[in-house]
């Protein structure tokens, strides 16, 4: 099979991206002789479209299995799978050090899908990943890097031969993920920027995403990536009103349609929400009202029929 070219970048052998939609993070497929690992597992509304991704991957490759699955984080878009590969190909699942605990017990507490209000069946880990140390994903050696700022917990990989970065969701080609710790009293800001200060000393040829397509002009997208963060980090009600948006779009990129009544009442239900609303000083009614019409003001969603309807 020849291989992919990305920009200038030829992609080497053994490794196969699955571009994925916003609801779902992208998936790598690493492989070789000794070795076949998954990088994130995307959604559970996609969870069986994963499981068919991963199996057709392994057929056109003539690979016998899945060995395992590794989580840069444990956001339901790039751990939502787990449970469905585990039992769908018998992997091994490796997650972040800093989340054992919260796994090992499934403490909701700890975890942030019932805070982000999002789903997640639970799953069993096997081994974690450790900042500072290196893991072998497919025919490749990776480092493992700490990456907090989206979410404290989030690791990056770096295969350094090649100079290709999975980046998670602290580098998009057009900016970062949401900086949720800001969200619940934690610091965020400063480690997004220690973070973006990490990827350009590595220096990385090559960035797969956590959404979006792969890219090579990475200077670019630091650049582009810290002025997001000036932008953000000079006002934390931008952050904040940010962040209540692309919760409400990612929620409706699930349901597609729903009656007003249901969106409101999830809006109320969602914990990070309410600190937003109060960070805002808005009552539950105002904050509501004022989310929806964000949404349909931004032309990322409309109202027909008393429903909110998802516009792509």
């Amino acid at each position: 099979m020849p291989q992919k070219r990305i920009g200038s970048y030829l992609l080497p052998p053994g490794i196969d991206i699955f571009e994925r939609g916003w609801l779902s993070a992208n998936n790598i497929l690493l492989f070789g002789e000794e070795d076949v690992s998954l990088v994130d597992s995307g959604y559970c509304a996609h969870q069986q479209m994963t499981v068919d991704l991963v199996a057709n991957a392994l057929k056109q490759h003539g690979l016998k299995k899945l060995n395992k699955v590794v989580n840069t984080h444990l956001h339901s878009d790039h751990c939502g799978g787990n449970a469905a590969l585990s039992e769908a190909f018998d992997c091994a699942i490796w997650i972040p050090e800093a989340e054992a605990l919260a796994v090992q017990h499934w403490d909701e507490n700890l975890l942030s899908f019932q805070q982000l209000g999002q789903e997640c069946p639970r799953f069993s880990y096997k081994a974690l990943l450790i900042p500072g140390e290196e893991i072998v994903l497919g025919r490749y050696r990776w480092q493992i890097l700490a990456a907090p700022g989206h979410d404290n917990h989030s690791i990056m990989l770096y295969q350094e031969q090649h100079r290709i970065l999975i980046s998670a969701d602290a580098l998009w080609e057009e900016g970062f993920g949401v900086i949720f710790p800001e969200l619940w009293g934690e610091g965020g800001f400063e480690e997004v920027a220690q973070t973006l200060e990490l990827i350009e000393s590595i220096s990385p040829a090559l960035v797969i995403p956590g959404h979006g397509k792969p890219f090579t002009e990475v200077n670019k997208s630091i650049e582009t990536a810290r002025s997001r963060l000036d932008y953000l980090s000079s006002d934390a009600d931008r952050n904040a009103r940010h962040g209540a948006k692309v919760l409400l779009k990612y929620k409706l990129l699930e349901w597609r349609s729903q009656e007003m009544a249901k969106v409101k009442q999830w809006i109320s239900d969602t914990p990070v929400l309410k600190n937003i609303s109060k960070q805002l000083n808005l009552g539950d009614e105002d904050f509501q009202i004022w989310l929806v019409e964000a949404l349909v003001k931004s032309k990322a969603a409309n109202i027909e029929n008393e429903c909110l309807v998802n516009l792509d």
